[in-house]
């Protein structure tokens, strides 16, 4: 993989917006956030659904451009239906 971190901004459940990115590492995404420039970049431990929908918008574009290999699509929604059982995947 040419990059190995995809990143996105958001807001959080307060309204604070958040820089986020996730990191591949091994067979892996590390997902860290923070809140301004200059702070320090936090993992988080347990990211939510959205984070992960975009990651896999992400994973999707960058396949296009042959960035990262087609397998990662169907490994990130593997992961996105086993955490949330609920969310829909086209």
């Amino acid at each position: 993989m040419a990059k190995a971190e995809i990143s996105w901004k958001r807001e959080n459940a307060e309204g604070v917006r958040l820089q986020v990115y996730a990191h591949h590492v091994g067979d892996q995404w590390v997902f860290y956030a923070r809140e301004r420039r200059y702070d320090r970049w936090e993992v988080v431990a347990d990211p939510p659904l959205d984070d992960w929908l975009e990651l896999l918008d992400g994973v999707q574009r960058r396949i296009s451009r042959r960035l990262v290999r087609p397998e990662e699509e169907a490994r990130i929604k593997k992961i996105i239906r086993e955490r949330f059982p609920e969310a829909v995947l086209e």
